[in-house]
């Protein structure tokens, strides 16, 4: 891939967190401005970004048209998309879903929680495979060669006290998660929140998985494992609808 092209897919990366000026995406890469206006113009001909009112760069609307495209052509988030509402009115908290796309998991749908809390995570990114629930109910069904497709590009970043940083860690709570059938994120990327994740499977085998997400002074760990059996019979209508 040429050091252009590159260039560009960071450009729209650091753009989709935030919407950025020219002057700020131009010290973030260490560009001239006149260099990094004419990326922006490159990238605005063709629909990837946009100005805004204010000046700043964001998102533009033939990418987020491309995405949504792309989001609905995957199986798992139509067949699971009534289930994961149903879910949500029982539940009220926050509602994920993921989806493992070759050797990545994306969040494919989301439904916020009912008190207005809202998380980190968005439609169309990649999940953090070693610090939450979904990456390791999807984890803990792979074979080996999964796994180490998945985990290849983790930098094992310890983002809070709880992390798992090594590869031998996380082995072995993934052999737990297997045998039990459902896993955890205890604040492993951010102390204050907390899910409970199940697997999803179809006859190819594990396809993704679905989670429940809290702020842990609103819902514990201990309160949010009530859910599980609500949610392994909500990952079982959503394999017989994969078949």
């Amino acid at each position: 891939m040429s050091q252009s092209v590159k260039r560009a897919a960071r450009i729209i990366d650091s753009i989709a967190a935030e919407p950025k000026s020219v002057v700020r995406l131009a010290e973030e890469f260490a560009l001239h401005r006149s260099t990094m206006f004419r990326e922006l113009q490159a990238l605005e001909e063709v629909g990837y970004v946009r100005r805004r009112k204010d000046g700043t760069y964001a998102l533009g609307f033939h990418l987020v048209a491309l995405a949504q495209n792309s989001l609905e052509s995957v199986d798992l988030r139509e067949a699971a998309s009534d289930q994961l509402r149903r879910l949500h009115k029982v539940v009220g908290n926050t509602v994920h879903l993921a989806a493992l796309m070759e050797s990545s998991i994306i969040y494919v749908d989301k439904v916020e929680d009912a008190s207005g809390v809202r998380m980190y995570s968005r439609i169309g990114a990649p999940v953090r495979p070693h610090c939450s629930g979904v990456g390791k109910a999807i984890l803990a069904n792979l074979d080996q060669a999964g796994r180490d497709a998945v985990l290849a590009a983790t930098d094992w970043k310890k983002y809070t006290e709880s992390t798992i940083t090594t590869r031998d860690q996380l082995d072995v709570e993934l052999a737990t998660i297997a045998e039990q059938g459902w896993a955890a994120d205890d604040g492993e990327f951010e102390d204050f929140v907390n899910c409970v994740a199940v697997p999803i499977t179809s006859s190819a085998g594990v396809v993704g998985a679905l989670s429940v997400t809290a702020i842990r002074m609103a819902h514990d760990l201990e309160q949010l494992k009530a859910r599980i059996p609500l949610m392994q019979r909500t990952a079982a209508q959503i394999s017989r609808e994969l078949g």
